[in-house]
């Protein structure tokens, strides 16, 4: 009997499985087509509550909340844990066998708040006590870099996320060896590459300024910007393994497999289109796009530019370069989703 596509993906290739902002059946069913991790970010909330089956629940865990929380933000954070925690719950056997490498559940914080250092790791180490799976996500700009450092030190598993630039993981890679070769302590670390939502930056931008480039060569940026920063972090044997995530297309996972690396996929519309129509195994990482690709758009497209240039942007420049922003943006939206819905249940309680 043919095996489902992930489970011929891990037993064919070094890429795995993560699944990401599932709802605890989602979560069982990716286990059982072959996530071996799991992230969330801070629309995680927003989706648990659009969910009919999960909804009640939900408002169940906001209403206890709001009893003993008068503080909107900080009930919208405890709101977040206990969420979270019961996916880490369901990926906890999974650390237990693997501890350190598999089942891991990420929680990534307030994102009004991820310009302050000092928010940042406080979080961290708050949601640490969630349990032994916990590993932190953190942006890679000037605050979430320096929250990062903080950290390691506390020897706290990591994520760097909302990384759109090769200068992005080259910073933090870099940052990440020196601190622990002085400091001694090596928590897991995972750099990311937000391939999907890098792309939906540009096709944003192509449309917004009418630029005349074809959409086959558009389709193939972020995976372009993906394949360099892949073979930097190899070549330099940096520490980690990279993260693909913000996929917003299949080809955002199939254009990955074969390479070390792993890739984070929502169930609905991603994993679960992929298990349907069971594609073949095929190596496409090791595929280089042809130069011309390249040119043209370095030519028409700037912000292309910076990301694909290993000095393409400094630190200062990392929050607000335009796919950054554009993630950021998702995520205040779902996060003042929660914090809308918190003030409703306080007045209906009322």
């Amino acid at each position: 009997m043919s095996k489902d596509y992930f489970k011929r993906v891990s037993e064919q290739t070094p890429t795995r499985l993560w699944i990401n902002n599932p709802t605890a059946e989602e979560a069982n069913k990716a286990i059982e087509a072959g996530a071996i991790s799991c992230t969330t970010n801070p629309t995680f909330c927003m989706k648990i509550l659009t969910n009919e089956s999960e909804y009640k629940g939900v408002i169940g865990i906001i209403d206890s909340i709001i009893k003993e929380e008068e503080n909107d933000s900080k009930a919208a954070d405890l709101v977040q844990q206990r969420l979270a925690k019961k996916i880490m719950d369901i990926f906890l056997p999974i650390y237990e066998k693997n501890p350190g490498e598999q089942g891991f559940v990420s929680i990534q914080g307030n994102p009004l708040a991820d310009d302050d250092t000092d928010h940042i790791v406080n979080e961290a180490l708050q949601y640490k006590k969630l349990g032994s799976n916990f590993i932190t996500k953190i942006p890679v700009t000037k605050a979430g870099i320096k929250a990062m450092e903080i950290l390691i030190t506390e020897d706290i598993p990591m994520i760097a996320t909302e990384v759109m630039g090769i200068s992005q993981a080259i910073c933090i890679c870099e940052m990440y060896k020196s601190v622990s070769t002085k400091c001694g302590k090596y928590p897991p670390f995972y750099v990311t590459h937000i391939t999907g939502i890098f792309d939906e930056h540009l096709q944003n931008v192509v449309k917004k300024d009418n630029i005349d480039i074809s959409p086959d060569i558009l389709w193939q940026a972020g995976s372009i910007v993906a394949r360099k920063q892949y073979k930097i972090l190899k070549d330099k044997a940096y520490p980690g393994i990279m993260l693909g995530g913000g996929a917003r297309g299949l080809h955002h996972f199939t254009e990955m497999v074969g390479a070390d690396m792993h890739i984070t996929i929502n169930w609905k519309g991603t994993a679960d289109k992929l298990i349907e129509l069971d594609p073949p195994v095929v190596y496409r990482m090791f595929n280089p796009a042809p130069q011309h690709v390249i040119d043209e758009l370095f030519k028409k497209i700037p912000d292309f530019k910076k990301a694909y240039l290993e000095d393409g942007l400094n630190v200062e420049e990392f929050a607000g370069f335009g796919p950054v922003n554009l993630f950021r943006t998702q995520f205040i939206n779902g996060w003042n989703y929660l914090l809308k819905t918190i003030k409703e249940r306080r007045e209906k309680i009322i």
